[in-house]
């Protein structure tokens, strides 16, 4: 029985689902295929063993579509049919979607060595994120023995508006992109926004005054982050960033601020110069007063 229309969930506004609901009008919009991305989405971790009526609760799409949806991602390889479950898991011809645009990111694989030697001297993690609606996706990452609870992965999402990575990335945007941002931020989740909006907004103008922006533990209590902007492409319209994070109990008295900080800074200085921006240029932007700085 498909989900009533009270039942069904709340869709992220950066989601396929949520752009699936508002295409109806769109004549030259693909619904299917849409529909079937949807159930991909709906993949992640914590969920990666789901049956037709598990896929249907989280996507508000009727069951037998789910099942035709699912029956054709699994014969395309993009799904895999565990029979003994009677569930599906996400599917090895998936992973391949990911690679041409990792590869297009070559930078990635230059600047590793330099993001591996900063985490074993701190002790901690050190990921490059790309900017993906309002969450950061990580791209890369280096991390040096127990980092604590959170394990950065490639392809794994974290907000933006929480995240000293999040923060930096957003630093990077031109005027226009980074007021749609602050606009879809707040239409996703009024609520965070309001209880983020200015510590949001004053991690980028520390970015902007001192090249990096600090995070006390407000995405996960038991880590703090420093994040640096590394660069908004453009043509590709992908915006970089930088972060450091390290278990709370680590760090000595403004050690965050005062030696990881301007170092996290100086390692996107130096990737910066490896893909030809050797200077960052931090668009202007209206910020207000807060009492937040330095959080």
């Amino acid at each position: 029985m498909a989900p009533t229309s009270s039942s069904k969930p709340r869709h992220p506004l950066s989601s396929a689902a949520a752009v699936l609901a508002d295409s109806a009008d769109d004549a030259a919009f693909a619904t299917t295929l849409a529909k079937g991305l949807v159930v991909l989405e709906a993949f992640k971790a914590g969920s990666t063993l789901l049956g037709n009526m598990e896929l249907s609760s989280l996507t508000g799409i009727p069951r037998p579509t789910v099942a035709r949806l699912t029956h054709t991602l699994a014969e395309l390889g993009y799904l895999r049919y565990d029979a003994a479950r009677a569930k599906y898991r996400v599917g090895a011809r998936a992973l391949r979607m990911a690679h041409p645009l990792l590869a297009g990111m070559q930078f990635r694989q230059v600047a590793r060595p330099m993001m591996q030697e900063l985490a074993h001297s701190v002790r901690g993690t050190v990921s490059i994120g790309l900017l993906d609606a309002t969450s950061m996706i990580y791209v890369e990452s280096a991390r040096s023995g127990d980092v604590g609870p959170h394990v950065p992965d490639i392809g794994m999402p974290i907000p933006v508006v929480m995240t000293a990575m999040g923060r930096a990335a957003a630093s990077t945007l031109p005027p226009a992109d980074a007021e749609r941002l602050e606009r879809n931020i707040a239409a996703e989740d009024g609520e965070l926004w309001a209880s983020f909006r200015d510590k949001y907004r004053a991690g980028i103008a520390q970015c902007k005054n001192r090249g990096f922006c600090t995070c006390w533990g407000e995405y996960m209590a038991s880590i703090h982050a420093v994040a640096a902007p590394l660069f908004h492409a453009p043509e590709s319209k992908q915006s970089f960033s930088i972060n450091c994070g390290i278990p709370a109990f680590r760090l000595q008295p403004g050690q965050l601020e005062g030696e990881i900080g301007p170092r996290i800074a100086a390692l996107a200085d130096s990737i910066r110069s490896i893909v030809g921006q050797a200077e960052l240029a931090t668009p202007p932007r209206k910020t207000k007063k807060t009492t937040s700085a330095g959080t």
